[in-house]
């Protein structure tokens, strides 16, 4: 088998055979085969897209390039949550302890951020002493004793993924649907779930910009994870402005904690408990949203989920006092308003503009050597639809440096847009693909 025959038969608009696929993963993975050669193919893949058959293969073979970690030792049905990332994400801190306490078993591999905020282990970073460094053992162990445990993810899991990802970045071919799913899915399916439960971003503040473009991702994940043998479904949720009212790695913490003791903002706790049904029905123990859905209030209501929280932070080294003291987080020296010059109702916040705001504050990474401020970001007090008077604040910005604080208020200020007329209302959960 040689590679230039597989990068002409795909530039011919030729199928790759499993045997290939594998070849070429493999041969790469390994240094046997050059960039330049996994360049061209790649090249060809973008304009020839990828037939269903090849996306599964992919993903199973770049699933199948390193470690994969094997579960098996942890009671119950394990179900896996992915988010595609967007602006105050911190979903995980407060749905994981949710779905642990309704007896769901949370066996999670995070990695750190890298762009406008902290990655989750970066925001568990904010406990003091809190650690992802677990061995595998100690991994299943925590699982088994409390229900939830994550940590950070190995170099060994899908290496080729990382390997190929680099390539596309710099080649202009990140851009296709088959290899973003296969991407994001040959981890999930190395990291040794039984089900996975999918959260697909769509808006200003995503990856995949229009509703569309969000779908069809979903979709395709799905198929990944159906042909693979595991239970798969994708929830697609609005991120056209900051998910909740906190930006920044403790504020955001801050904002979890408040959720988990019932006091959370409507957009986050509904996105939690969708998710959080999902991972209920697929994982046995709930057979349709409404039932998933009042145990997972339940468990907000009776404090088991805060609990599990702070379970969770002590067990992998954290003081988890700061989950009942919160105000021991992180603080920033600075507090800034960032006053509406008019009086309007808010129609539109470019949501990864807000990013780039917390980011110029210092609270996520430019490159991967950065390092993170953890108390600084900004908390919104408007969001699209809410009526503001001239001299009211939009938002506050938290910070440790005066300059910084200034130019990301302006930045934040001009990312705002005040009408005379309220905004057409839009759905926060766009749909649910099974």
């Amino acid at each position: 088998m040689r590679m230039y025959d597989i990068i002409m038969k795909k530039r011919n608009g030729g199928e790759l055979s499993q045997e290939e696929i594998q070849f070429f993963v493999e041969g790469y993975t390994n240094g046997k085969i050059p960039d330049y050669q996994v360049s061209a193919l790649m090249m060809a893949i973008y304009f020839q897209k990828m037939t269903e058959q090849e996306t599964l293969s992919l993903t199973m073979a770049m699933a199948d390039s390193g470690e994969k970690l094997n579960l098996s030792a942890i009671h119950g049905v394990k179900v896996d949550k992915h988010s595609t990332g967007g602006v105050g994400d911190k979903t995980s801190l407060a749905l994981t302890p949710m779905v642990a306490a309704c007896g769901i078993p949370v066996a999670k591999m995070s990695g750190r951020g890298l762009g406008h905020t902290g990655g989750t282990i970066d925001k568990l970073e904010s406990f003091p002493g809190f650690t992802t460094a677990l061995t595998t053992e100690q991994f299943i162990n925590n699982v088994n004793r409390i229900g939830i445990a994550i940590m950070g993810q190995t170099a060994d899991l899908a290496p080729a993924d990382k390997k190929l990802y680099a390539l596309r970045d710099v080649t202009a071919t990140v851009d296709n649907l088959s290899l973003i799913a296969s991407s994001i899915m040959s981890k999930k399916l190395a990291a040794g779930a039984d089900a996975i439960v999918l959260d697909v971003k769509t808006g200003s503040g995503a990856f995949m910009k229009q509703e569309q473009d969000a779908r069809a991702l979903a979709e395709e994940m799905v198929k990944i994870g159906k042909n693979a043998g595991r239970k798969t479904i994708a929830v697609i949720s609005d991120m056209d402005q900051p998910l909740g009212y906190a930006v920044g790695n403790a504020l955001e913490v801050k904002e979890a904690i408040d959720t988990l003791q019932g006091n959370g903002p409507a957009d986050f706790l509904e996105l939690c408990l969708t998710l959080g049904s999902q991972m209920l029905i697929v994982g046995g123990k709930a057979a349709d949203c409404k039932e998933a859905e009042e145990k997972l209030k339940g468990v907000i209501a009776d404090g088991s989920a805060l609990k599990k929280l702070a379970e969770f932070v002590a067990a992998q080294g954290g003081d988890s006092n700061v989950v009942y003291q919160p105000e021991l987080l992180p603080k920033a020296r600075i507090v800034l308003p960032v006053e509406a010059d008019r009086s309007g109702y808010i129609s539109h916040i470019v949501c990864d503009e807000v990013g780039i705001c917390s980011l110029m504050l210092g609270g996520g990474r430019e490159t991967k050597d950065s390092v993170i401020d953890l108390s600084v970001g900004i908390v919104l007090c408007r969001k699209v639809g809410d009526f503001v008077k001239a001299g009211e604040p939009l938002a506050f910005i938290y910070a440790n440096d005066e300059k910084r604080a200034k130019e990301a208020g302006k930045r934040y200020f001009a990312a705002c847009t005040i009408s005379g007329t309220a905004p057409t209302k839009t759905r926060f959960i766009k749909d649910v693909i099974w």
